[in-house]
C-alpha cells in the first residue's frame, strides 16, 4: 500500500513538473496543432468540393465534405501530440535530468509516467481545440446521442494513452532530442494512408490493402459510425484490440528500455 501511495505521490510530482514545462515553453504544443489546423483548411477550403463530390458519388456518403474530413484530422491532431511526449522524454535522457532523479527517493517509473500524463493532458486539449476548429467550419454532428459522444471521446483517449506510451518508448529509444522530433512523424502521417480524406476503396490497388489494414482507419471508421451514423461493423473491437496493442507494446518496451541502462534507473 505504502509503495502504491509512493508511486502515485511521485508520479503526480512529475505530471506537475511536465505540464510546468509546457506552460513555459508553449512552442511545441503549438506546432502540434498547427499542422492538423493547416491540413483541415487545405483539404476542406482548397479540395473540399472536389472530394466531397467524389466520396458522394463513389460511396453514397450523404453528409458535407467536412463531416467526412472531421474525425480524419482529429485523428492527425492525436497522433501529432506523439511528438511532445517523445522529445520531452530525449531531452531529460540526454541533459542528465534522469541521473540526477536516480539519486533522489523517487518511484523507479515516475518520470516516465509524469511524461506520458502529461502528453495524455496536452494532446487531449489540443485535439479539442482542432475539433472545435472543424464545429466553427461547419462541422455537425446531428445524429449522435449523448452517448455516442461519450464512446468517441472515450475511444480518443484510449488511442491517446497507447501514442504516449510508445513516444516515450521512441524518446527513450532516440539517440537525442532531433530524432525524436522526426521519428513520430511516421505515426502522424499514417491517417492519411487510411480513410482520414478520401474512402480506401477509391484509392489505387497498390495502396488500398495498406490502407484497410493498417491501424487508424478503423477507428476512423469507428469515430465516423458514433458522429455521423455511418456503419461500423467490426470496426469498434478491431479499433480497440488495436488501442490495447498499442498501449500494451508502448509500456512493456518503455519500461524495458527504461531498466536497461542503469542511467535510466530512478
Amino acid at each position: 500500500m505504502m509503495s502504491t501511495t509512493h508511486a502515485l505521490a511521485d508520479s503526480a510530482t512529475m505530471l506537475r513538473r511536465n505540464l510546468r514545462h509546457a506552460r513555459r515553453y508553449p512552442a511545441m504544443t503549438i506546432s502540434v496543432i498547427f499542422g492538423p489546423v493547416l491540413m483541415l483548411l487545405l483539404f476542406f477550403g482548397v479540395f473540399g468540393n472536389t472530394l466531397g463530390a467524389g466520396i458522394s458519388a463513389g460511396t453514397g456518403f450523404k453528409g458535407d465534405y467536412i463531416d467526412y474530413l472531421t474525425p480524419g484530422i482529429v485523428l492527425m491532431a492525436v497522433t501529432s501530440g506523439c511528438m511532445v511526449v517523445s522529445v520531452a522524454v530525449a531531452v531529460d535522457m540526454t541533459e542528465g535530468v534522469i541521473a540526477r532523479f536516480r539519486t533522489m527517493a523517487v518511484f523507479r517509473t515516475a518520470v516516465l509516467n509524469g511524461h506520458v500524463a502529461g502528453g495524455v493532458l496536452q494532446t487531449a486539449a489540443s485535439t479539442a481545440l482542432v475539433l472545435a476548429i472543424a464545429v466553427a467550419l461547419g462541422f455537425r454532428s446531428h445524429d449522435a446521442t449523448l452517448l455516442d459522444w461519450l464512446g468517441a471521446i472515450g475511444l480518443l483517449l484510449f488511442l491517446i494513452v497507447a501514442l504516449s506510451w510508445l513516444a516515450c518508448g521512441l524518446g527513450l529509444w532516440s539517440k537525442g532530442p532531433e530524432s525524436a522530433s522526426n521519428t513520430p512523424l511516421i505515426v502522424q502521417f499514417l491517417p492519411f494512408l487510411g480513410s482520414a480524406v478520401v474512402p480506401p476503396e477509391q484509392m489505387p490497388a497498390s495502396i488500398r490493402w495498406f490502407a484497410e489494414y493498417q491501424p487508424f482507419t478503423p477507428i476512423i471508421e469507428t469515430l465516423r459510425g458514433l458522429l455521423l451514423g455511418t456503419p461500423v461493423g467490426n470496426d469498434a473491437w478491431t479499433s480497440l484490440a488495436w488501442c490495447a496493442g498499442l498501449t500494451a507494446l508502448g509500456y512493456l518496451w518503455s519500461r524495458r528500455l527504461f531498466a536497461r541502462d542503469p542511467k535510466h534507473a530512478s
